[in-house]
């Protein structure tokens, strides 16, 4: 695939601004804002990675932030330095746990209008000697129940490795399977660590599926696609500027939504990343309630990543190295003989005229050593987008629709 390097650079310097762009109530505790901040500068860094391949792109940064913070646990020395400024990390560890956990349990609250939640937990070998303090700090602030399985033998392993896609598989709604492939686990690892992320929300103001139609969709200027156009005319918040369109769809109960981002021309859309540093503050700032004529296409799209060598590029390097990894908090006897083998994500979304649909998953496996009356937003050429909870900023997903599916 072609790399776009550049592009994909622009994007992620912009995407750090975005925890700040909406500022968080008061009741929103200082730390919070300062971990769903961190959470979000880690996600314009990995999208600068994973966007330097053309085409479809889609994954939930706070699911993969929240597996490497369990990992950052047992991190210590330049290990744990790295993981925290990969991770963008300021908060001591006493401060830090805490607010990631009051994070988690604010996306698990029930009592919504729509489903959101989020799982996490450890699956360590059978008579490895893990630190009691690790695994408590995994219990009491990541929910992480603590699961002994066998890597060691074949049989065993592949029963580990069924159990922990079981696993993720049910806190996804089945939209997420078999994360971990065959051949991943291998009679070195000792500790898988997931985290699982679920959101199905209905649009506040929903489209009507009579109103769908056949549309082309202009993937470059030397190739169309016809996809299903879903379209209706309503009050969303709205943004014009120099050579892009802004649009923030709220999901029921106005406390989510999608923020898609259109240029101009079907070419654009390098233009539109490339402005992202310095103007994405005005944009979202600048969103006001208008009625607007909507067209977007109705899609879906499932990805799956290994993540080393990204986060590698990123900083972590010393994670992945059996010499110089220490994860030595992670033994009750403080020995050094662990590191990243891998860490695999997948991620799946469907938006359609209902609302949408969104899941992921983590593995990090340790291993041993126009002009008209009203405005018209037609998505019919690549966008951006992205989901994000308004009342810290967080982003839960990101991605890039170069072509619908």
């Amino acid at each position: 695939m072609k790399k776009i390097p550049g592009r994909a650079a622009a994007l992620a310097t912009a995407i750090l601004a975005l925890a700040a762009v909406v500022p968080a109530p008061a009741q929103v505790p200082d730390d919070v804002q300062a971990v769903a901040k961190a959470s979000n500068a880690f996600a314009g860094r990995l999208y600068g990675e994973l966007a330097k391949e053309e085409g479809n792109l889609f994954f939930s940064p706070y699911s993969i932030s929240s597996a490497l913070a369990m990992t950052y646990a047992g991190a210590r020395g330049r290990t744990a330095g790295q993981m925290a400024a990969v991770l963008g990390f300021s908060l001591p560890p006493d401060k830090l746990d805490p607010a990631l956990a009051t994070l988690m349990a604010g996306f698990n609250a029930k009592g919504k209008p729509y489903e959101l939640y989020v799982a996490n937990a450890l699956w360590g070998q059978v008579r490895y000697p893990f630190a009691p303090d690790f695994l408590g700090t995994i219990d009491k602030y990541f929910g992480g129940g603590f699961r002994e399985v066998d890597y060691t033998g074949d049989a065993s392993r592949e029963k580990a490795r069924q159990e922990i896609n079981a696993w993720t598989e049910d806190h996804t709604a089945k939209k997420i399977k078999d994360l971990i492939k065959p051949n991943i686990l291998t009679p070195l690892s000792r500790l898988v660590l997931t985290n699982a992320i679920y959101f199905k929300g209905n649009w506040a103001r929903q489209f009507k599926a009579e109103n769908t139609r056949p549309m082309p969709f202009t993937v470059s200027e030397a190739r169309q696609v016809e996809v299903p156009m879903m379209r209706q005319k309503a009050e969303f918040g709205y943004l014009e500027d120099a050579g892009l369109q802004a649009l923030e769809m709220r999901y029921a109960g106005d406390e989510l939504a999608m923020v898609v981002l259109l240029p101009e021309s079907p070419a654009g859309l390098g233009a539109v990343e490339a402005a992202l540093p310095h103007k994405l503050d005005g944009w979202l700032a600048g969103l006001s309630r208008e009625k607007v004529e909507v067209f977007l296409p109705r899609f879906k799209l499932e990805q799956d990543f290994i993540l080393n060598e990204p986060l590698a590029a990123l900083g972590m390097e010393d994670a992945f190295s059996e010499a110089a990894a220490d994860f030595s908090g992670m033994r009750s006897d403080g020995v050094r003989d662990l590191h990243i083998a891998k860490v695999i994500h997948k991620a799946f979304v469907d938006v359609n005229e209902e609302g949408t649909e969104a899941a992921a998953a983590t593995a990090v496996v340790i291993a041993t050593k126009s002009v008209m009356l009203n405005p018209v937003f037609k998505a019919d050429h690549p966008f951006l987008f992205l989901i994000r909870d308004l009342r810290t900023g967080t982003i839960l997903f990101l991605g890039r629709m170069a072509e619908p599916k």
